[in-house]
């Protein structure tokens, strides 16, 4: 196992990792694993973590040997970071990153609108960080180089895959030549243009869009605000749209919408990125970090699961950048998938479970893509009514607040909401609250000594399995399955809900339980929980009726 660097002293992220020889190379026949993940990125180093958390042995293949260079995705939601507390890297990612909840859309040089993504107080994280994905990178491989249940090889590149009945066979090349491997499942996390994908004979469908966006990192000192700026028809960027965003080490992210007939050879280069970068900012005191142009895409695979290969993230389905909808939907596949490929393995779920995966994260994937593909609709209208339509809300939105919910400059990632077999529908009344198929909500708590936390916390040390969340119900969270954590708040022996956020939030009387799935997903809630109820409820959740 090769050490990565700490990403603290890479720069540009020039984090490179040598090749080792594995002894499976070495192995006559292909060496056996239960789990090989294809793709060193965000989602295949989250996955890896995750499983290798509950338990499992797990080979994670990349067929390059450094962290990539650019900033590439940047914002990473609130939803994400609590999945990596969970990975122990949120702290590393939270410290790093600039720390946003306030976002401003402008219609030439005047504001129309502010927004805050995270107006209420009590969460233990705020509603988005921006980070360079390397750092992001770097951190879950630190992570992975403490986990010995992970064999992270660098330069193993697939190249041929062959399933069947019960394994998938790989050929892997790598410097010193080809070796095999056979895996129980194999996760492919091995992005857009996916070689996996190829191989089982999969493809996308959905829209590309012709119009041009120039990416420039740019390096300066500056004194703007650290919120999200987004710009229709700016004075310095005419008929067109623009956006900043601040990232660590005094490094600013500009997008800018070019001509879908812009030559990309020309419009990269450094001399001509420039006089645009310089009448944005009204200087030229700034140094490029990356430079980069790209068309949208919107697209997914019409199935997740091809037998026992299993995709994930950008190679199972993109969306345009704006919103930070892709690394955030991909992370939300890994943290989906683990907990029920974990109950698989085990023997603990049917594998039909696994079927839910793509049941909820490709209906994730349809909602991305419907948010994605109406923002980019709007940023970049494909006719003359859409650009009319456009013309007039903006117009409107300087005075009304009906015209400015439709401005759309990019829909921000929220939880997915899942409509699921999975789920418990509600058997009595509920005035507020976290619905099942719902993302836990966070809350300010205190245990019995006074000393702060949050639930989120609670619920990373409860366990890996269901948890079932209580308020002032000791009776029934004392009649619970072995394997089932529990979280009381209220009563002689709970924590404390000081501020009374945790009530309001999930709507609780004494006596109210939530049910919790593996991925903080609610799976059920009750106002007077019975043992059987609850053990119906995790049948259900767990696939086994």
């Amino acid at each position: 196992m090769v050490q990565a660097n700490s990403a603290e002293t890479t720069g540009k992220a020039k984090v490179q990792f040598g090749y080792r020889r594995h002894p499976d190379q070495d192995s006559g026949e292909p060496a056996e694993h239960p789990v090989v993940v294809v793709g060193a990125g965000p989602v295949g180093l989250s996955f890896a973590i995750d499983l290798a958390q509950r338990g499992h042995a797990v080979v994670l293949l990349d067929d390059a040997d450094r962290i990539g260079e650019g900033s590439r995705a940047i914002c990473f939601s609130k939803r994400a970071l609590e999945y990596w507390d969970r990975l122990g890297v949120g702290d590393r990612m939270v410290d790093k990153g600039v720390v946003w909840n306030v976002g401003r859309i402008f219609h030439g040089p005047a504001e129309l609108y502010q927004f805050n993504l995270l107006p209420e107080p009590g969460h233990k994280r705020p509603a988005f960080i921006n980070l360079q994905q390397f750092y992001a990178e770097a951190y879950l491989v630190d992570r992975v180089n403490e986990l010995p249940a992970i064999s992270l090889r660098w330069r193993n590149k697939v190249i041929a895959l062959e399933q069947r009945n019960d394994h998938v066979l790989l050929t892997v090349e790598t410097p010193d030549g080809p070796y095999r491997l056979s895996a129980q499942y194999v996760i492919a996390c091995d992005g857009a243009r996916s070689t996996l994908r190829q191989m089982v004979g999969a493809d996308f469908s959905g829209k590309v869009f012709e119009d041009q966006f120039l990416i420039a990192d740019v390096k300066m000192a500056a004194d703007f605000p650290t919120e999200r700026w987004f710009w229709f028809d700016p004075p310095f960027h005419a008929g067109r749209s623009a956006l900043l965003h601040r990232q660590p080490d005094d490094v600013w992210r500009i997008d800018l919408q070019l001509s879908r007939y812009a030559d990309p050879n020309v419009e990269k280069q450094p001399e001509n990125v420039r006089p645009r970068i310089a009448r944005m900012l009204g200087h030229d005191a700034f140094e490029f970090e990356w430079i980069s142009l790209y068309k949208f895409q919107c697209r997914r695979m019409e199935r997740f699961i091809h037998g026992r290969v299993i995709f994930a993230g950008d190679a199972a389905h993109q969306v345009s950048p704006f919103g930070a909808r892709g690394a955030n939907s991909g992370l939300e596949d890994a943290e989906n998938l683990a907990w029920k490929l974990d109950r698989v393995l085990r023997g603990f779920s049917p594998a039909t479970l696994l079927d839910t995966y793509h049941l909820e994260r490709s209906a994730a994937a349809d909602e991305n893509i419907r948010e994605s593909t109406r923002a980019t609709d709007f940023m970049a209208p494909n006719s003359h009514q859409e650009a009319r339509l456009r013309k007039m809300v903006l117009a409107l939105a300087k005075e009304t607040e009906f015209a400015k919910r439709m401005v759309n400059g990019g829909r921000l990632s929220v939880p997915s909401v899942y409509d699921t077999p999975l789920s418990t529908a509600d058997a009595e009344f509920w005035q507020g609250g976290s619905c099942p198929g719902t993302s836990m909500a966070d809350a300010p708590l205190r245990d019995s000594e006074g000393r702060p936390l949050f639930l989120t916390d609670a619920f990373s040390s409860a366990g890996r399995g269901f948890t079932l969340l209580s308020f002032e119900n000791g009776c029934a969270a004392d009649d619970l399955p072995d394997d089932m954590g529990a979280i009381r708040i209220g009563g002689a022996r709970g924590l404390i809900d000081a501020e009374g956020l945790a009530r309001t939030r999930y709507g609780a009387d004494p006596g109210t339980s939530y049910l919790l799935r593996p991925d903080g997903y609610v799976a059920a809630r009750f106002r007077h929980p019975t043992r059987s109820a609850i053990e119906a409820a995790v049948a259900r959740a767990a696939g086994l009726n």
